[in-house]
């Protein structure tokens, strides 16, 4: 279904996934926290990459460089003298924008003049020390790259690594974005999830291709609708002067399609600047074929926050039951920001509270389960289904007796009754198989 970006902004809200920052205050522009059940889920997302791209290869290791980073960094990968947006104003209404959001001549809010374009660099200043002068000047990271670029080496050596490998990083980044927007789409402090991969030059195409495959299936896996991907390749016009080739990952917003993930084909052109610029030889030698070069590098580059967005974006559903309408996030068990509730039925009877929050508390040692008694039976099952809980489970009078409970399943809302014992080895199972499986009899 085609939902409006107000039902999830109103949804995120409502149930604890995203916040206006300092709300109070009344906000600062396009700035986000994420709340309890938001933080678990983009916690989720990015323990998903990471899984995929560093546990289970035999090709990558991590990295977490630091944000503030010596200043010729970045005059050697070029952002103090290139990292720019054009700009205009209107003369009017004050408003400012992005020359490539603009048609024509006049400003699409009022009509008014607009000023002369002009260049806005996108990095954020900052200064080192207790002294705010030219020597103490350094920027908050436009992007995770470079920490990676300038410790090639460093991970290379220490890790005995071999061409080809890659290194995976998860980190902020900042840029004074002039016209952010769209909800946590386009913020102006934003995680990344980047792969540096470095290969043998004549190697870099066939590799570029296998990235662009795994990186758009790691969205279908994770349950991303096909019909809501594409793929789109970089007109010459819009590759960076040092690229060989780019590709973006876009995803069907309520906005429109939009990026969600770059793959590009860099060639040597970072290691050989750094490697210019600091004076220090970032050749790989290859000992085997004693031949030295400089890698080229194929560069997955993701946003943690985009890619929130989107699994939030497509999970969500309407439907009608009994007449009533169903808010759910259909989320795979992997990204659910809660795996379980525990839901006693009368929160007023002692022996029935005590063993809910028992049952609760044993999952607790495997998975992010809660304890819930603070409404009715049914409005806390809508509650669970708005946050995307696969599994709810209701202890009961009877379960006084036959020492079972109900497991219910937050698509079908189908229910079984499972030993008390059990429940935790069967909420696993029902995990790992994406559905409520049949109980052993």
């Amino acid at each position: 279904m085609t939902v409006e970006m107000d039902k999830i902004v109103s949804l995120c809200k409502r149930r604890g996934i995203i916040f206006q920052n300092s709300e109070i205050y009344g906000g600062i522009g396009n700035t986000w926290d994420y709340g309890p059940i938001g933080v678990e889920l983009k916690r989720n997302v990015k323990d998903a990459w990471w899984k995929s791209v560093v546990y289970e290869r035999d090709d990558m290791e991590g990295l977490d460089a630091a944000i503030l980073m010596n200043p010729t960094t970045w005059e050697a990968s070029g952002h103090l003298e290139s990292f720019t947006d054009p700009l205009v104003d209107c003369k009017k209404c004050k408003h400012r924008f992005k020359l490539d959001d603009i048609n024509g001549d006049r400003c699409p809010d009022c009509g008014g003049e607009l000023t002369e374009e002009r260049s806005f660099n996108l990095m954020f200043k900052t200064f080192v020390g207790p002294v705010e002068d030219n020597a103490s000047v350094t920027y908050l990271r436009p992007e995770t790259a470079q920490g990676i670029f300038v410790n090639f080496l460093n991970v290379q050596k220490m890790m005995r690594r071999k061409i080809p490998f890659g290194i995976a990083q998860i980190g902020k980044s900042f840029r004074n974005e002039i016209t952010p927007g769209n909800f946590t789409f386009r913020t102006r402090e934003f995680e990344q999830m980047e792969i540096e991969y470095f290969v043998k030059p004549g190697t870099d195409e066939e590799c570029y291709k296998r990235w662009v495959e795994e990186r758009f299936n790691w969205y279908l896996d994770l349950g991303i609708n096909k019909e809501h991907l594409r793929l789109r390749d970089h007109e010459s016009n819009e590759l960076a002067h040092y690229a060989k080739a780019c590709v973006d990952v876009e995803y069907l917003f309520p906005m429109g399609w939009a990026e969600l993930e770059g793959i590009a084909n860099r060639g040597d052109f970072d290691l050989r600047q750094h490697s210019e610029h600091s004076g220090k030889d970032l050749c790989y030698f290859d000992e085997a074929a004693k031949d030295k070069y400089i890698p080229y590098v194929i560069e997955p580059s993701a946003g943690a926050d985009r890619a929130t967005l989107a699994f939030l974006i497509d999970a969500y559903r309407e439907e009608k039951v009994k007449k009533e309408k169903r808010v759910v996030l259909a989320f795979k068990n992997c990204l659910a920001p809660i795996k379980a509730a525990v839901l006693p039925l009368l929160r007023n009877r002692p022996d029935i509270v005590e063993t809910a929050r028992s049952i609760a508390g044993d999952l607790r040692r495997e998975f992010k389960a809660v304890y819930d008694d603070t409404a009715s039976i049914g409005r806390l099952y809508r509650r669970q289904d708005e946050i995307g809980t696969p599994y709810c489970i209701t202890v009961d009078v009877q379960s006084m007796d036959d020492h079972q409970a109900t497991v219910r399943d937050r698509d079908s809302m189908q229910q079984v009754r499972i030993p008390i014992e059990g429940i935790k080895a069967y909420i696993k199972d029902c995990l790992a198989q994406e559905k409520l499986v049949e109980p052993a009899s």
